[in-house]
């Protein structure tokens, strides 16, 4: 038994539309899991997606037109503030930069495809557990996305007491050997000042490896030599977008050699462009998330003398909007809940 009262419109139109739907759970739990793997999910998984989600919402609307009455009318409620609201929302929050471009197409699908609340009856256990009168889904698995992702600095914290890692940084980033750095992601707590919430992101500084044909082993070996620009290559390589690679191309190399932080030379100082930072961001098109040539020089003198470094590796936020997704469908409204457990909803 489902929430909708489905009419008879022939085989494939009567199916429950909340079943439907469930079939595209598998895809945001593979997106998911490329973005922890890359941290980018392919744009072409989300058209498909969407369409499918129109489709629904038009059977659904047909549905709950041929009923009429309240059901139509809390159908045009939600969907109105499924799409009409939640996309607008995740778009405003992308424009102020705190969300990537993947996390608003997959929580604009995810408006598309889940506008109102389904229902699903199991051995006589109605789920979602706990229903909201707000009305869209789409909400419920946003702020789940949210209540998910406030988990994230207390298991940061965790792992590091675990790895004898203590820090003020503990809640925000994680301490990596720098032959980990090749396959991180996020961005450098440190410069060569000290820490800092700003440092280099550690995309852009496989961008420049890729760019001048080197290694992270390559760049703490030949440190010295590299820091001036006149070792620049004639033929730059291609830079990229800075994802670690996972379609069986040479991973960066490691190499054993250790060394002492210490402070930029004053001959390299005296360089008109230290590591040819200028020019490497004057080669690139689109830039490399927001580095300077100061920030970019501060990185590249951090992960060359340091043996270890702290890094914020953000939140892959597709995973919370996955689980959010999936806590919406069982549990249901988890924030709802919260709330009127402490009597306040």
């Amino acid at each position: 038994m489902f929430h909708e009262s489905l009419v008879e419109v022939g085989p494939v139109l009567s199916m429950p539309v909340d079943l439907l739907r469930l079939l595209a759970v598998p895809a945001f739990a593979w997106a998911a899991w490329t973005d922890v793997k890359v941290r980018r999910v392919p744009n072409k998984l989300w058209p498909p997606l969407a369409l499918y989600g129109l489709v629904l919402l038009a059977l659904e609307a047909h549905n709950a037109h041929a009923i009429g009455g309240t059901d139509w009318r809390l159908f045009l409620i939600a969907t109105g503030l499924s799409v009409g609201v939640v996309v607008p929302l995740v778009y405003a929050f992308w424009l102020l930069g705190g969300f990537g471009g993947a996390d608003v197409k997959a929580l604009a699908t995810l408006a598309l495809l889940f506008p109102t609340f389904p229902e699903f009856f199991v051995e006589g256990t109605k789920y979602p557990l706990v229903d909201t009168a707000a009305g869209a889904f789409a909400f419920t698995i946003l702020t789940n996305a949210v209540v998910v992702g406030l988990l994230y600095p207390a298991g940061l914290a965790l792992l590091n007491l675990a790895q004898g890692n203590r820090s003020r940084w503990m809640l925000v980033g994680r301490k990596l050997e720098w032959r980990a750095l090749p396959q991180a992601h996020g961005r450098l707590l440190e410069d060569p000042e000290g820490f800092t919430r700003n440092g280099l992101d550690v995309d852009a500084l496989r961008m420049y490896l890729r760019w001048r044909e080197i290694d992270l082993a390559d760049l703490r070996e030949r440190a010295e030599e590299l820091r001036d620009p006149a070792t620049l290559p004639d033929e730059p390589g291609h830079a990229g977008d800075g994802a670690v690679r996972t379609d069986g191309g040479e991973p960066d190399a490691a190499a054993d050699r250790t060394s002492t932080a210490g402070e930029p030379s004053d001959e390299t100082a005296d360089l008109a462009d230290p590591w040819g930072a200028e020019a490497f961001l004057d080669d690139l098109e689109g830039g490399a998330y927001g580095t300077t040539p100061e920030k970019l020089r501060g990185g590249l003198e951090v992960v060359s003398e340091r043996e270890a470094v702290w890094i914020s590796p953000g939140i892959p936020f597709i995973v919370p909007v996955f689980l959010g997704l999936v806590l919406a469908l069982t549990y249901g409204d988890v924030l709802y809940g919260l709330l009127s457990t402490l009597g306040l909803a």
